[in-house]
């Protein structure tokens, strides 16, 4: 007997069924859950919406070349370090198949992606981090690409823009992974001491090590709508201090109210915000410093 089936579309949200049979399957790559109205949304048109939910706003993750597309000058970027790839020092169990699982699923081969790009005429230092590989945690990789990418932009004279998106440090490297919170914010205090700019951008999540690091030590500190940035997270607090946390504790918008960031701003107006802060720093154009 053929099976007869209705769409009725409402919104943002696709709804079928089948007569005498049961819902039409629908791929999880096709539509996505948005978590700030519970409506489902299509993924072409989150891509075309800037990974915006377009009832509600929600700001979605993006991948660190999405981003990097979005924010730099068109065919500006120039990539650094980008063969370094973790090894599994401490033979940590399942910690190889997660790192080959992580380098599939995201086609990046670690969980930042550092270089040179021009930002409205100006070049800069340019790290972005990918949630999508081990939800961007800082390992020994992460920690060498970072700190690499502040010793060279010391070298050219470059102003640094950074992306954070992490879960903090990776347990997988133990020791060396928390070793990396040290190197990076000596490299960030050598670059503040030659007089260069840093800006920071926060993400929804940044967390962990990268908070207690080089996240929260810009000169400059922005952050997307909505994002979680902690050190332990809220239900950690909570079931610590046994107390119930403020609604929207540890979210962009508490922490600019409480002086801890110096903006909130939505996806669409960051680069127009870092255009204006890069040439109010460094001239309407500089010349990308050392070759």
């Amino acid at each position: 007997m053929l099976k007869r089936f209705n769409f009725k579309q409402s919104g943002n949200q696709l709804e079928g069924y089948a007569a005498g049979g049961p819902s039409p399957h629908v791929p999880d790559a096709l539509c996505m859950k948005c978590p700030g109205c519970n409506q489902m949304v299509f993924s072409a048109e989150l891509r075309n919406n800037d990974w915006l939910c377009p009832s509600c706003g929600h700001h979605f993750s993006m991948s660190a070349r999405q981003r990097i597309g979005a924010v730099c000058d068109p065919e500006s970027f120039e990539e650094w370090d980008k063969g370094m790839y973790s090894k599994d020092p401490l033979n940590f169990p399942g910690y190889e198949v997660k790192l080959k699982s992580s380098r599939i699923s995201s086609r990046e081969n670690e969980g930042v992606v550092t270089g040179r790009a021009r930002i409205g005429g100006v070049y800069c230092a340019v790290f972005v981090m990918d949630s999508r590989f081990m939800m961007g945690s800082m390992g020994s990789v992460v920690g060498e690409k970072i700190t690499r990418l502040f010793e060279r932009a010391v070298q050219e004279k470059l102003p640094v823009v950074g992306f954070t998106v992490s879960g903090g440090a990776r347990m997988q490297e133990g020791i060396l992974s928390l070793m990396q919170m040290a190197k990076t914010s000596g490299a960030v205090k050598r670059h503040s001491d030659a007089g260069l700019l840093y800006i920071t951008v926060l993400t929804n999540p940044t967390t962990g090590g990268v908070t207690a690091s080089f996240a929260m030590e810009g000169d400059i500190l922005l952050a997307e709508p909505g994002t979680l940035v902690a050190f332990a997270g809220p239900r950690v607090i909570e079931q610590t201090i046994r107390q119930k946390l403020p609604k929207g504790f540890q979210r962009a918008e508490f922490l600019l109210e409480k002086g801890f960031l110096d903006a909130v701003v939505p996806r669409r107006e960051i680069r127009k915000i870092l255009v204006q802060l890069l040439q109010l720093h460094c001239g309407e154009v500089n010349d990308g410093g050392a070759l």
